[in-house]
Parts: structure tokens; C-alpha cells; sequence
């Protein structure tokens, strides 16, 4: 069994004292009780702490040695804690010591020696020893001198270090208590906020309620307004075409009765026609008189309107390629750099598909997915007209060259044509099987090109109201069509990355290019014809010559597809629409971006500059439009 590690003794001196009987007596050396532990670097054995416990028996004849050897130990160990823990690490390396425990006699023997009492010395070492032969003596005679003297001691200190502690506690828990008092004042303040917060929020949401309930009680008013505003602008806008359409009538009477007249002056026989100029002349001017004469509002839900606007008459195609009139002509670029955004509308309920502007007026069309298509007051923003008679959102619109019709094309796989005399759809053209994504007049205005997901373009005689060719040869969906100004040549632009060049006389391919490694979105040609561009929805754009089919540039907006472009009337700038929110403008000569418009909107859908170069308009996946001047 091990033992207990102790201090070696501390060695006290020997001395030797002579009775009258010559005996001789020594000191042996043994432990300093009084002193503490060892200070020395000596490593001990340890001892398990369990072999230590406390003997849990109440009885009476508990054996005092070993309650005494217990009370030791366990003073040992909660000392020592750090160093037995350290010993136990290096247990194997560590030399075992016994130590010789202070019995009676010892202490007694030193107790004497300490004081000083050699006499005193001397006669208990005759009689203890006299005593020990004997057998006088009992084994409970010889038991160790517990050391409970250091004990009290290290106890006293203990209480009066837990003292102080329970002084610094009680301070922080004085500091504890008024910071309680404090936050409780805090949370009462806060509490009385809230409900008086509380009680002005319900008050709004009270005043909210009603002001919602009047709110309702005037929708319906307007609402009337508003469909009367609409019926003005509608009346208003007819009024200026029918004006101009009786303006120019009056202007060709006149030019009419300024030759009749110079034939007149010229017939030497003034006597024989004098009668017929009198009486041509009083006609020409009640008719004159009946044009200047305010008639009634021409109603636009007349049900007793022809159906048709057609004449009847099939559709010719023109024989070859006609002049260009800007082909020659030296037109400036825009300057993007000092375009500015002037106005930002709110059109639709969703998001805007296509815009379009009117080859003659300042007026502004779109279309959108909420199955509306529109017509704005361009720049002002003010609604003239709006229609509605698809059964599925619009994907694109077109005006006629003369101005006076809108073809819209949808996803029902119908194109519809719009009369604004008439205030209705006058003809419907249905032979696609699929959802139709672009139409276009031809310039001369007696033919429609449309493209639709059934892979399939179409060419649509106008006065026929019938398909005359269906051009046939994309694998994929056809996205966008368009015609090269002034010509018969109409290109497509399919999902199959590819785009043609058809001749629609014939219905063959004149000219297939590739180089687009996604589906592509839309193409567009410079007003002058020579130059084609086209984007993806990689957001990749390219720029082609046409007349030698070569790759002029490629510039990547990606990741984000590149929905619509349009050149500006010089041909030499090129605005982009994308996804990412912005309108990229690119200048085709330096071959670098100029400026980027946008921000406002999620998605950028369609992009379009005005004919004089002046406006530049987009629109967006919110059903909102900007004008930049």
C-alpha cells in the first residue's frame, strides 16, 4: 500500500545529558510539526484519494488513530491538489519516501526540548521508557498528535478571506440593485411609450379605414372620368386625322381650280365657257363651305361599320429594289452624352413587350402583356387611345406607313389590324398555329410579315385579309422579322441561331447568317440599309455588312440576354435593351460604349430612337416607359 507523501523531517539538533547514575540519553530527530510543508523540489508518491475517505461510522469506539490519520490526508490532498495532479502525470518517474508520523512521546520530547525543560526531559525518558518494559503501556499511548493547530489557522484565514469576499459581493449587489431600479424605471417609461404608441396607431389605422371607405365611394366617379377622358382623347385624335385627311382634300381642289383656271385664261373662246366656269366655281365652293362646316363626333363603337377597310384588290408586289432616299444623304449622330430622362410613365398593369412610334405625328404605341395596346402624345405622356381584343398578352405592334392603322401580334396566334377612324379591328389573320412573336409592314403598306413559334413567317396580303407565302426553313421559333428599307428583302431571326435574308417575290433565302451560339432575339437595319444587327440571349450582339455577309464586330453584354435594338437615323449608334436593367449605347464607328441608360427597371424589354434622332425611348418588364432628350 502507498503512503503518504510528506516533507522530509527537519533534523533537530542532539544532545547528550549525564544523570547522576552516568545513563546517557539522545534525541532522535523527527518532524517539525510547527513547520509547514517542505519547500524543497522532491517529488512523492501519490496516494489514490479514495483510499482516503471519510469513515462514515457514528459508533463510539472508532479507532482515534485512524480518525486522526484521515483528518491529515485530507488536509494533504486539498492542499496539494495541483502538485498530486502534476505527480500523477509523472508517477512512473517518481522516487517513493515514508514518513515517520509524530507520536505522544515524540511531542512530548519536543515540547520539552523547545522550552527548554532538560530536567523535565530527562525524568519522562526514565519513566517512559520504565514504563514501556514494564508493558504499562497501551497502544492507544502511541498515537499520532493530529495537527489541527495549522488547520485552525488556515481556517481562520479562510474566514476572514471569505469575509472580504462577502463585503465585495454585497457592493455589487448594491450596484446590481439600483441598476435593477434604474432599468425597472426604464422599462416602465418604454411600456408607456409603446401604448401610447399603440393608441396612435390604431387611431391612424381608424382614420386609414375611412378615409379607404371614401376613397371607394369615388372610385366609381373616377373611374367615369377616366373612360371619359379616354373617349375625348379618342374624339380628339380623330378630329386631327379627319382634319388633316379634309385639309388635304381642300389642297387639292384648290390646286384643281388653280389649273381649270389657267385653262380658262388660255381658251380664246371665253364667251362659250363663261356659264360652266361660273357654275364650277359656285360648286367648288359650297363644297369648300360644307368642309369648313362642323359636323357631329364620329362615334368609334359604330356596330354598322364596314368590317373591312380592304378594297378588295390583291396586293402587287414591286419589281426590284427601290431607291433609298437616305442611302446618299450625311446624317449626324446622336450625342447620347447629353440625353437626359424627361419623362417616366407608368403604361401598363404589366410588363411592355414592343413600342412603336408613328411615321408622321409625335404619337407613341405599346403594347404589353396585360393584352392592352396603347397610343401616348410623344413627349408629353398623355393617353390618346387604347384597345384591347386579343385573348393573350401582345408581343409586338406596327404602324402602317400612312399612319391611319396598328397591326398587333400575339401570343392567341392571331395578328389583328386596328382602324383609328373606324375606333375598331378591322380584319384578323389567323393561319399561324402558334403564338405570334413580331409583324411588320413592307414600306409601300399593302403587306404584313409576321414570325411565330410554329417556326413559320408569313406574308400577308392586307387587302385579301389571306397569307399569300408562308416561308418555311427555321428548325426553332422565329422571334423577330423585318424588312431592309426600301426592298423587297425580309430577314428573320429564329431560336435556331441563325438569321436569313428572304426575297419575298420568290420565297428563297438570299443570304443566311451565322456565327450566334444562343437563341436569337431580335435584328434591326440601319436606316440606310447597309448594315445589319443582331442580339442573343447570351447577351451577345454582332454587327454584319450586308452586301459583302461578312462579321463586322461582336460585343458581349452578357451573362444577361439582350432583348431589342435600335439604330439611330445616322446608322452610326446603336442602342441595346437588356435584362440586367439598363440600355447600352454603342457607337459602330469607334467601336465603344458611349452610355448606359436605365437602372429603374428589372428587365429592359424594348428600345427604340425617334426619326429625328431627338428621343431616345424604352421600356420595361414593370409597365413603365422613359424618354431620354
Amino acid at each position: 500500500m502507498d503512503t503518504v507523501p510528506v516533507s522530509p523531517p527537519k533534523m533537530i539538533e542532539m544532545e547528550k545529558w549525564t544523570d547522576k547514575n552516568s545513563k546517557t540519553y539522545v534525541l532522535e530527530s523527527v518532524p517539525d510539526l510547527f513547520q509547514s510543508d517542505s519547500d524543497d523540489d522532491y517529488l512523492y508518491e501519490e496516494i489514490p484519494i479514495e483510499e482516503f475517505e471519510d469513515d462514515k461510522s457514528d459508533t463510539e469506539d472508532e479507532n482515534l488513530e485512524k480518525t486522526v490519520r484521515n483528518i491529515t490526508e485530507r488536509k494533504f490532498f486539498e492542499e496539494n491538489e495541483a502538485e498530486i495532479k502534476n505527480i500523477e502525470k509523472n508517477k512512473d518517474n517518481v522516487a517513493s519516501t515514508v514518513k515517520q508520523s509524530e507520536v505522544v512521546e515524540d511531542y512530548i520530547r519536543n515540547f520539552f526540548y523547545s522550552r527548554g525543560l532538560k530536567k523535565s526531559l530527562e525524568t519522562f525518558q526514565e519513566e517512559w521508557y520504565e514504563f514501556k518494559k514494564k508493558g504499562n503501556l497501551s497502544p492507544e499511548d502511541s498515537v499520532i498528535v493530529p495537527d489541527v493547530y495549522i488547520k485552525n489557522q488556515k481556517l481562520t484565514d479562510n474566514i476572514q478571506k471569505l469575509r472580504t469576499n462577502i463585503e465585495e459581493y454585497k457592493e455589487i449587489a448594491n450596484k446590481a440593485q439600483s441598476t435593477f431600479e434604474k432599468l425597472k424605471k426604464e422599462r416602465d417609461f418604454h411600456r408607456m411609450h409603446h401604448q401610447r404608441v399603440v393608441q396612435e396607431k390604431n387611431k391612424l389605422i381608424n382614420d386609414i379605414n375611412k378615409l379607404k371607405n371614401k376613397c371607394s365611394m369615388y372610385e366609381p366617379m373616377v373611374e367615369g372620368i377616366q373612360k371619359k377622358y379616354e373617349t375625348v382623347m379618342k374624339e380628339k385624335m380623330l378630329t386631327k386625322l379627319d382634319r388633316d385627311r379634309l385639309a388635304g382634300k381642300i389642297t387639292s381642289l384648290e390646286t384643281t381650280i388653280s389649273q381649270l383656271e389657267n385653262l380658262l385664261k388660255e381658251n380664246d373662246d371665253k364667251k362659250k365657257y363663261k356659264g360652266s366656269i361660273t357654275n364650277s366655281r359656285n360648286s367648288l365652293s359650297d363644297f369648300k363651305n360644307d368642309i369648313e362646316t362642323p359636323s357631329a363626333p364620329i362615334n368609334l363603337t359604330n356596330k354598322n361599320s364596314h368590317k373591312r377597310g380592304v378594297s378588295g384588290r390583291e396586293g402587287i408586289i414591286p419589281a426590284g429594289t427601290r431607291q433609298n432616299p437616305y442611302s446618299n444623304m450625311d446624317i449626324q449622330p446622336v450625342n447620347p452624352s447629353q440625353m437626359k430622362l424627361i419623362q417616366d410613365m407608368k403604361g401598363h398593369d404589366a410588363a411592355i413587350s414592343s413600342i412603336k412610334l408613328h411615321p408622321k405625328k409625335k404619337i407613341l404605341a405599346t403594347v404589353s402583356d396585360d393584352k392592352y395596346w396603347k397610343m401616348w402624345a410623344f413627349p408629353s405622356g398623355e393617353l390618346i387611345m387604347s384597345g384591347m381584343g386579343h385573348s393573350d398578352w401582345i408581343a409586338d405592334c406596327d404602324f402602317h406607313p400612312k399612319g391611319g392603322q396598328l397591326a398587333t401580334a400575339s401570343g392567341d396566334s392571331t395578328i389583328k389590324i386596328w382602324d383609328f377612324v373606324k375606333g375598331q379591328a378591322i380584319s384578323t389573320l389567323s393561319e399561324h398555329t402558334q403564338a405570334v412573336w413580331s409583324c411588320v409592314y413592307h414600306d409601300l403598306g399593302d403587306f404584313i410579315v409576321s414570325g411565330s413559334m410554329d417556326h413559320t413567317a408569313k406574308l400577308w396580303d392586307i387587302q385579301m385579309e389571306k397569307c399569300k407565302h408562308t416561308f418555311r426553313g427555321h428548325g426553332d421559333s422565329i422571334n423577330n422579322v423585318g424588312f431592309q428599307p426600301y426592298s423587297n428583302i425580309m430577314y428573320t431571326c429564329s431560336s435556331d441561331k441563325t438569321i436569313s435574308l428572304w426575297d419575298i417575290r420568290t420565297g428563297m433565302v438570299t443570304q443566311t447568317l451565322c456565327g450566334h451560339n444562343n437563341s436569337i432575339n431580335c435584328g434591326s437595319f440601319s436606316l440606310k440599309g447597309n448594315t445589319f444587327a443582331s442580339c442573343d440571349a447570351d447577351g451577345i450582339v454582332k454587327l454584319w455588312d450586308i452586301r459583302t455577309n461578312v462579321e463586322l464586330s461582336t460585343i458581349n453584354y452578357g451573362p444577361n440576354s439582350t432583348n431589342k435594338l435600335s439604330f439611330d437615323p445616322s446608322g452610326t449608334i446603336l442602342a441595346v435593351a437588356s435584362d440586367d436593367g439598363t440600355c447600352k449605347i454603342y457607337n459602330c464607328n469607334t467601336r465603344n460604349n458611349v452610355k448606359i441608360f436605365g437602372g429603374k427597371e428589372e428587365s429592359v424589354q424594348a428600345v427604340i430612337f425617334d426619326n429625328n434622332g431627338e428621343y431616345l425611348i424604352t421600356a420595361g418588364s414593370e409597365g413603365h416607359f422613359q424618354i431620354y432628350k
